[in-house]
């Protein structure tokens, strides 16, 4: 890839708990101020924890899809012609999301008695979502757990980078329910103090939130042609398998940092070049350990002097959605020229000696920043953002 010009981002825009649209994301992650609050969508009573980052009024995962993609598009200023070239690439898990179908030839809806909605397959979602934003028919769906969407992207950026693709919309989405909650709840893996305290002493865990997100890529060319701006580049791409643990990441980070390293042979970049990386930490004590020895193995002795947050621990683990919520967060808090804070700090800890940003936002010096992802089963990308 390095000598094929970068992807364009020509357009975003996100949902989650800091609230609607790009701005609003921008605003809650430079404010640094989490957005857990108790969750009110549906019973917690019995739970261990009881709070999660969620939107108080949220429409259906599929209504809030059609809703994210339009408005990317319309921020890329991508007319009719330019969206029916367009694939979609969606990344979301394989729950229901009120989606309508047509009735049986009986007469009686299918799926559960009495509802008027069914749980619809990923691949039969994004079919819908293509037709009422008027994409093309090329789709593609990934249900990857927390590296579905970067991995999404990749893909994207892939087929793109060789000419195979012109334009892709990635979207994808997460809205806090009560399944995903009570696994993670009973698995011990959320915060028991109701705070996100990636790299930290004192840090006990996760906690969930919303996300609903779409970003359009295009090819240079596309994109010149129709004088479109640019909000950022995929410059590198990268991803890894460690097969260490089904739940654990390797100790060292090995899969991580292999993913780094691709995305930064890929864009034919030294590490040096990285001036911020947008951390996958989710607060857990050994995944955070992991991620920053994978760092540690990917810049040396510079890995102490780059400026690292986690965004999470404002907006919360938003799950298969994470990757494309915290690529939006990287290009636009490069664009604005500010780097987010890492929230929920109570002192350093030694198996985490990094420059983790705690006070308030710091001035964007870098024209390259990375955003790492990771999921269970040893999976990890990173993707290598450009400044405009």
């Amino acid at each position: 890839m390095a000598e094929r010009e970068p992807v364009r981002i020509t357009g975003v825009h996100a949902v989650s708990a800091l609230g609607r649209g790009a701005d609003a994301l921008l605003a809650g992650v430079l404010a640094g101020t989490p957005a857990f609050t108790p969750v009110r969508r549906f019973d917690t009573t019995g739970r261990r924890v009881t709070v999660a980052a969620t939107l108080p009024e949220v429409g259906t995962l599929a209504d809030e899809l059609t809703d994210a993609v339009d408005r990317a598009c319309r921020a890329a200023g991508l007319d009719r012609t330019h969206r029916a070239g367009a694939a979609l690439f969606l990344a979301t898990h394989g729950g229901p999301h009120s989606l309508p179908v047509p009735a049986a030839p009986g007469g009686d809806p299918p799926g559960p008695a009495g509802g008027g909605d069914a749980a619809p397959e990923v691949p039969a979602l994004a079919g819908h979502l293509a037709r009422r934003c008027g994409l093309g028919e090329r789709t593609r769906t990934y249900t990857t757990a927390c590296v579905s969407a970067s991995t999404a992207v990749a893909d994207a950026a892939t087929l793109i980078g060789r000419g195979d693709l012109h334009r892709v919309v990635v979207a994808a989405g997460y809205l806090v329910e009560p399944d995903q909650y009570a696994l993670f709840d009973a698995g011990r893996a959320l915060a028991a103090d109701g705070a996100v305290r990636p790299f930290s002493a004192g840090r006990q865990g996760l906690l969930l939130g919303d996300a609903v997100v779409a970003v359009v890529l295009e090819s240079a060319r596309a994109a010149a042609a129709r004088g479109a701006p640019t909000l950022a580049t995929v410059a590198g791409w990268g991803r890894a398998g460690d097969a260490y643990h089904p739940c654990q990441p390797h100790p060292q980070g090995n899969g991580l940092a292999r993913a780094a390293e691709a995305a930064l042979r890929r864009a034919g970049l030294p590490g040096a070049a990285v001036g911020y990386v947008n951390a996958n930490a989710t607060g857990t004590p050994y995944s955070d350990a992991s991620e920053a020895a994978a760092l540690g193995r990917v810049f040396g002795a510079a890995a102490g002097r780059i400026p690292v947050s986690s965004t999470k621990s404002v907006h919360g683990h938003a799950l298969e959605a994470s990757g494309l919520l915290e690529l939006v967060v990287t290009v636009l808090t490069l664009g604005h020229g500010k780097l987010p804070v890492n929230a929920g700090w109570l002192g350093a800890d030694e198996s985490c000696p990094l420059d983790v940003i705690t006070d308030a936002p710091r001035p964007a010096t870098t024209a390259h920043a990375l955003t790492l992802n990771a999921a269970f089963g040893g999976a990890n990308t990173a993707l290598l953002v450009g400044a405009p």
